[in-house]
């Protein structure tokens, strides 16, 4: 499934000049990969749910009480419901997407969250993102580096995770005031640590 997902994201730079219609297949593919399905979260809880998604799409994800990342989806722990909370969420070059951001909503102990090199990551992500009040009170860190589809607006919307610690802000060209964004972030959460290394 990784592998899938890898090439799922990755097919078309490496193929070079897409073919006619295949940018609609892999975008197609993608929106399967982040298809939300209730169902199974009701079934299995949203942790498990959420996981099986996020490594679906190539992410991967850290549980409480272990060091090790999870990314290999057909390796999932199984075990009693809700025995593994997921704490941390890698998503760097996964192709999550909006569509998929509801899987979040059941999350309760997430603390950290990277989106490094996400295409499909935008405003709109961060403002659901911000808007799910189990993050707002578990986030502590977050981490957007080269996502070229997020602008101001969309870090500006961070200001309702309450309890953001830390926040690294690398490579983004949507973001176009930098110092006012990273003011008006400041003043919202006074004990917030930003990075900024912004061109």
């Amino acid at each position: 499934m990784k592998l899938l997902a890898k090439a799922v994201q990755t097919g078309l730079v490496r193929q070079g000049a897409p073919r006619p219609g295949s940018r609609a297949l892999w975008g197609w593919l993608n929106a399967v990969f982040n298809k939300v399905d209730y169902e199974r979260i009701k079934t299995v809880g949203p942790d498990r749910a959420a996981s099986e998604w996020l490594l679906r799409c190539g992410a991967k994800v850290r549980y409480q009480g272990f060091d090790r990342w999870q990314q290999d989806y057909n390796a999932l722990p199984t075990g009693p419901l809700g025995r593994y909370k997921i704490q941390a969420i890698d998503a760097t070059e996964s192709c999550i997407m909006y569509r998929g951001f509801d899987h979040l909503e059941g999350l309760k102990h997430v603390e950290e969250m990277k989106f490094h090199k996400c295409v499909y990551i935008e405003d709109a992500c961060l403002k659901r993102l911000s808007q799910i009040e189990n993050l707002q009170s578990s986030l502590q860190r977050v981490e957007l580096v080269s996502c070229g589809n997020v602008t101001d607006k969309g870090v500006i919307a961070l200001h309702k995770l309450r309890n953001l610690e830390y926040l690294l802000l690398r490579d983004l060209p949507g973001v176009k005031e930098k110092r006012r964004t990273a003011d008006a972030l400041q003043t919202a959460l006074p004990n917030l640590d930003i990075e900024l290394d912004l061109l």
